[in-house]
Protein backbone atom coordinates (compact mmCIF):
# COMPACT_ATOMS: atom_id res chain seq x y z
CA UNK A 1 0.00 0.00 0.00
CA UNK A 2 3.05 2.32 0.97
CA UNK A 3 3.93 1.87 -2.78
CA UNK A 4 0.32 2.60 -3.96
CA UNK A 5 0.16 5.57 -1.73
CA UNK A 6 3.62 6.93 -3.43
CA UNK A 7 2.27 6.07 -6.98
CA UNK A 8 -0.90 7.79 -6.22
CA UNK A 9 1.22 11.02 -4.88
CA UNK A 10 3.59 10.71 -7.67
CA UNK A 11 0.39 11.08 -10.02
CA UNK A 12 -1.46 13.78 -8.41
CA UNK A 13 1.75 16.32 -8.14
CA UNK A 14 2.33 17.29 -11.72
CA UNK A 15 -2.16 17.26 -12.16
CA UNK A 16 -2.54 20.07 -9.03
CA UNK A 17 0.23 21.97 -10.90
CA UNK A 18 -1.77 21.99 -13.99
CA UNK A 19 -4.87 23.12 -12.16
CA UNK A 20 -3.11 25.94 -10.60
CA UNK A 21 -2.56 27.24 -14.45
CA UNK A 22 -6.26 26.73 -15.59
CA UNK A 23 -7.82 27.85 -11.97
CA UNK A 24 -5.69 29.92 -10.27
CA UNK A 25 -6.24 29.35 -6.39
CA UNK A 26 -7.33 33.89 -6.78
CA UNK A 27 -10.06 32.74 -8.88
CA UNK A 28 -11.31 29.78 -6.45
CA UNK A 29 -11.63 31.64 -3.20
CA UNK A 30 -13.79 34.06 -5.10
CA UNK A 31 -16.09 31.37 -6.14
CA UNK A 32 -15.78 30.09 -2.53
CA UNK A 33 -17.95 33.22 -1.74
CA UNK A 34 -21.10 32.29 -3.79
CA UNK A 35 -20.90 28.57 -2.28
CA UNK A 36 -24.67 28.77 -0.28
CA UNK A 37 -25.40 25.52 0.81
CA UNK A 38 -22.35 24.71 3.19
CA UNK A 39 -22.94 22.50 6.51
CA UNK A 40 -20.64 22.56 9.33
CA UNK A 41 -19.35 18.72 9.19
CA UNK A 42 -17.87 18.49 12.79
CA UNK A 43 -20.85 19.61 14.53
CA UNK A 44 -22.78 17.29 12.92
CA UNK A 45 -21.16 14.53 14.58
CA UNK A 46 -20.79 16.76 17.70
CA UNK A 47 -24.34 16.79 18.09
CA UNK A 48 -24.72 13.14 17.58
CA UNK A 49 -22.23 12.25 19.99
CA UNK A 50 -23.34 14.36 22.95
CA UNK A 51 -26.85 12.73 22.22
CA UNK A 52 -24.78 9.30 22.80
CA UNK A 53 -26.48 8.35 19.07
CA UNK A 54 -24.22 6.73 16.20
CA UNK A 55 -22.75 8.47 12.96
CA UNK A 56 -22.68 6.90 9.71
CA UNK A 57 -20.45 8.95 7.47
CA UNK A 58 -21.45 6.45 4.25
CA UNK A 59 -19.04 6.73 1.70
CA UNK A 60 -19.48 6.61 -2.01
CA UNK A 61 -16.45 4.88 -4.27
CA UNK A 62 -16.44 3.01 -7.50
CA UNK A 63 -13.38 0.89 -6.95
CA UNK A 64 -10.34 1.26 -4.72
CA UNK A 65 -6.74 -0.50 -5.19
CA UNK A 66 -7.37 -2.97 -2.99
CA UNK A 67 -10.62 -4.27 -4.07
CA UNK A 68 -10.78 -3.35 -7.64
CA UNK A 69 -14.33 -2.22 -9.23
CA UNK A 70 -16.99 -2.05 -6.31
CA UNK A 71 -20.04 -1.02 -8.16
CA UNK A 72 -20.87 -2.07 -11.83
CA UNK A 73 -23.86 0.07 -12.57
CA UNK A 74 -22.14 3.20 -10.73
CA UNK A 75 -24.18 6.18 -10.35
CA UNK A 76 -23.27 9.09 -6.94
CA UNK A 77 -26.59 10.51 -7.19
CA UNK A 78 -28.50 7.84 -6.29
CA UNK A 79 -26.44 6.04 -3.86
CA UNK A 80 -26.11 9.27 -2.20
CA UNK A 81 -29.83 9.40 -1.94
CA UNK A 82 -30.11 5.93 -0.59
CA UNK A 83 -27.49 6.71 2.00
CA UNK A 84 -29.75 10.03 2.68
CA UNK A 85 -32.97 7.95 2.80
CA UNK A 86 -31.76 5.43 5.04
CA UNK A 87 -29.93 7.20 8.09
CA UNK A 88 -25.98 8.54 7.37
CA UNK A 89 -25.12 11.60 8.87
CA UNK A 90 -22.73 12.12 6.45
CA UNK A 91 -21.31 11.34 2.76
CA UNK A 92 -17.70 10.44 2.02
CA UNK A 93 -16.97 10.83 -1.52
CA UNK A 94 -13.89 9.49 -3.15
CA UNK A 95 -12.69 12.12 -5.75
CA UNK A 96 -8.77 10.34 -6.78
CA UNK A 97 -9.15 10.02 -10.33
CA UNK A 98 -6.84 7.11 -11.33
CA UNK A 99 -6.53 4.66 -8.45
CA UNK A 100 -10.68 4.86 -7.07
CA UNK A 101 -12.22 6.57 -10.48
CA UNK A 102 -13.63 9.33 -8.02
CA UNK A 103 -14.38 12.81 -9.81
CA UNK A 104 -14.39 16.58 -8.01
CA UNK A 105 -18.05 16.82 -9.70
CA UNK A 106 -19.57 13.92 -7.99
CA UNK A 107 -19.54 16.32 -4.72
CA UNK A 108 -21.10 19.34 -6.58
CA UNK A 109 -23.94 16.86 -7.81
CA UNK A 110 -24.64 15.68 -4.58
CA UNK A 111 -24.49 19.36 -2.69
CA UNK A 112 -27.23 20.16 -5.20
CA UNK A 113 -29.54 17.95 -4.70
CA UNK A 114 -29.10 16.61 -1.04
CA UNK A 115 -28.34 18.43 1.96
CA UNK A 116 -26.17 16.53 3.88
CA UNK A 117 -22.40 17.30 5.03
CA UNK A 118 -19.84 15.85 2.46
CA UNK A 119 -16.01 14.62 3.19
CA UNK A 120 -13.92 15.18 -0.14
CA UNK A 121 -11.57 11.95 0.26
CA UNK A 122 -8.62 12.84 -1.54
CA UNK A 123 -4.96 12.78 -0.85
CA UNK A 124 -4.16 16.42 0.12
CA UNK A 125 -1.16 17.00 -0.66
CA UNK A 126 -1.22 20.87 -1.77
CA UNK A 127 -2.97 23.32 0.12
CA UNK A 128 -4.33 24.64 -3.04
CA UNK A 129 -6.53 21.64 -2.93
CA UNK A 130 -8.68 22.63 0.59
CA UNK A 131 -9.94 25.65 -1.58
CA UNK A 132 -10.48 23.37 -4.53
CA UNK A 133 -12.60 20.98 -2.60
CA UNK A 134 -14.60 23.92 -0.84
CA UNK A 135 -15.58 25.66 -4.46
CA UNK A 136 -17.12 22.26 -5.12
CA UNK A 137 -19.21 22.24 -1.78
CA UNK A 138 -16.87 19.74 0.36
CA UNK A 139 -17.30 20.57 3.92
CA UNK A 140 -14.49 18.40 4.85
CA UNK A 141 -11.19 17.68 3.80
CA UNK A 142 -9.04 14.80 4.76
CA UNK A 143 -5.61 15.16 6.18
CA UNK A 144 -3.29 11.74 5.92
CA UNK A 145 -0.73 11.69 8.70
CA UNK A 146 0.66 8.51 6.64
CA UNK A 147 1.22 10.45 3.28
CA UNK A 148 2.68 13.81 4.36
CA UNK A 149 5.12 15.17 6.56
CA UNK A 150 3.92 17.22 9.81
CA UNK A 151 4.87 20.70 8.32
CA UNK A 152 2.35 20.32 5.27
CA UNK A 153 -0.15 18.85 7.48
CA UNK A 154 -0.20 21.34 9.72
CA UNK A 155 -0.57 23.98 6.49
CA UNK A 156 -3.45 21.44 5.82
CA UNK A 157 -4.69 22.03 8.64
CA UNK A 158 -4.30 26.01 9.04
CA UNK A 159 -5.83 26.51 5.20
CA UNK A 160 -8.60 24.43 6.35
CA UNK A 161 -9.46 26.32 8.93
CA UNK A 162 -8.99 29.66 7.77
CA UNK A 163 -11.16 28.45 5.09
CA UNK A 164 -13.93 27.36 7.69
CA UNK A 165 -14.49 23.73 6.31
CA UNK A 166 -13.92 20.45 8.70
CA UNK A 167 -10.77 18.87 8.74
CA UNK A 168 -10.46 15.00 9.66
CA UNK A 169 -6.98 13.80 10.73
CA UNK A 170 -6.30 9.81 9.53
CA UNK A 171 -3.80 7.85 11.72
CA UNK A 172 -2.82 4.26 11.14
CA UNK A 173 -0.72 4.07 14.22
CA UNK A 174 0.29 4.77 17.96
CA UNK A 175 2.67 6.98 16.81
CA UNK A 176 0.39 9.20 14.19
CA UNK A 177 -2.07 8.95 16.89
CA UNK A 178 0.14 11.38 18.99
CA UNK A 179 0.80 13.64 16.42
CA UNK A 180 -3.17 13.82 15.78
CA UNK A 181 -3.42 15.07 19.02
CA UNK A 182 -1.96 18.42 17.99
CA UNK A 183 -4.74 18.95 15.77
CA UNK A 184 -7.00 20.09 18.21
CA UNK A 185 -9.95 21.51 16.24
CA UNK A 186 -9.86 18.22 14.18
CA UNK A 187 -11.75 14.90 14.25
CA UNK A 188 -9.39 12.01 13.95
CA UNK A 189 -9.98 9.24 12.06
CA UNK A 190 -8.49 5.50 13.11
CA UNK A 191 -8.10 3.55 9.90
CA UNK A 192 -7.63 -0.10 10.60
CA UNK A 193 -6.20 -0.87 7.55
CA UNK A 194 -2.44 -1.69 7.76
CA UNK A 195 -0.72 -0.04 5.21
CA UNK A 196 2.25 -2.52 4.63
CA UNK A 197 0.17 -5.70 4.69
CA UNK A 198 -3.23 -4.28 3.72
CA UNK A 199 -4.61 -6.51 6.23
CA UNK A 200 -7.84 -4.79 8.38
CA UNK A 201 -8.32 -5.07 12.37
CA UNK A 202 -10.80 -3.19 14.16
CA UNK A 203 -8.65 -3.74 17.20
CA UNK A 204 -6.43 -1.17 15.63
CA UNK A 205 -9.32 1.11 16.81
CA UNK A 206 -9.45 -0.19 20.49
CA UNK A 207 -5.12 0.17 21.00
CA UNK A 208 -5.18 3.77 19.26
CA UNK A 209 -8.69 5.04 21.28
CA UNK A 210 -6.62 5.13 24.36
CA UNK A 211 -3.97 7.41 23.07
CA UNK A 212 -6.93 9.69 21.86
CA UNK A 213 -8.96 9.80 24.61
CA UNK A 214 -8.44 13.40 25.92
CA UNK A 215 -8.91 14.56 22.37
CA UNK A 216 -12.33 16.90 22.45
CA UNK A 217 -13.01 16.51 18.79
CA UNK A 218 -14.75 13.80 17.42
CA UNK A 219 -12.83 10.23 16.69
CA UNK A 220 -13.98 8.11 13.82
CA UNK A 221 -13.22 4.36 13.44
CA UNK A 222 -12.62 3.65 9.30
CA UNK A 223 -12.64 0.03 7.73
CA UNK A 224 -12.94 -3.00 8.66
CA UNK A 225 -17.11 -2.42 10.07
CA UNK A 226 -19.33 -5.46 8.39
CA UNK A 227 -22.02 -5.72 10.92
CA UNK A 228 -23.59 -4.38 14.26
CA UNK A 229 -21.60 -6.35 16.28
CA UNK A 230 -18.26 -4.70 15.00
CA UNK A 231 -20.06 -1.17 15.38
CA UNK A 232 -21.09 -2.52 19.36
CA UNK A 233 -17.44 -3.55 19.96
CA UNK A 234 -15.86 -0.29 18.98
CA UNK A 235 -18.47 1.65 21.20
CA UNK A 236 -17.73 -0.60 24.23
CA UNK A 237 -14.55 -0.98 23.73
CA UNK A 238 -12.66 2.40 22.15
CA UNK A 239 -15.88 4.72 23.05
CA UNK A 240 -15.98 5.64 19.60
CA UNK A 241 -19.47 6.22 17.75
CA UNK A 242 -18.80 7.39 14.57
CA UNK A 243 -18.16 4.74 11.57
CA UNK A 244 -16.41 5.92 8.00
CA UNK A 245 -17.96 2.85 6.08
CA UNK A 246 -17.76 2.16 2.47
CA UNK A 247 -17.45 -1.46 1.10
CA UNK A 248 -19.33 -3.38 3.22
CA UNK A 249 -22.33 -0.84 2.09
CA UNK A 250 -21.32 -0.65 -1.37
CA UNK A 251 -21.08 -4.27 -2.06
CA UNK A 252 -24.36 -5.47 0.02
CA UNK A 253 -27.38 -6.58 -1.64
CA UNK A 254 -29.39 -3.91 -0.29
CA UNK A 255 -27.22 -0.98 0.36
CA UNK A 256 -30.30 0.87 2.12
CA UNK A 257 -31.52 -2.05 4.53
CA UNK A 258 -27.74 -2.45 5.31
CA UNK A 259 -27.39 0.96 6.42
CA UNK A 260 -30.51 1.36 8.37
CA UNK A 261 -28.97 -1.69 10.86
CA UNK A 262 -26.27 0.28 11.42
CA UNK A 263 -27.73 3.55 11.70
CA UNK A 264 -30.79 2.86 13.77
CA UNK A 265 -28.80 0.77 16.36
CA UNK A 266 -29.71 0.78 19.67
CA UNK A 267 -27.05 1.45 22.25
Amino acid sequence: MENVLKKIIDQKKPKIENLKKINPINKILNSIKSVKNFINFKDKLVKKDEKNKVSIIAEIKKASPSAGLLVNNFDHLTIAKEYKENGASALSVLTEENFFLGKMDYIKDIKNSINIPILCKDFFIDTYQVGLAKSYGADCILIILSAIDKILAKDLYQTANDLNISTLVEVHSEKEAEIALTFEKSIIGVNNRNLKTLEISIDNSVSISKILSSHLSPLVCESGIHSTDDIKFIIEKANIRNFLIGESLLTSENIGSKLREFSQINL
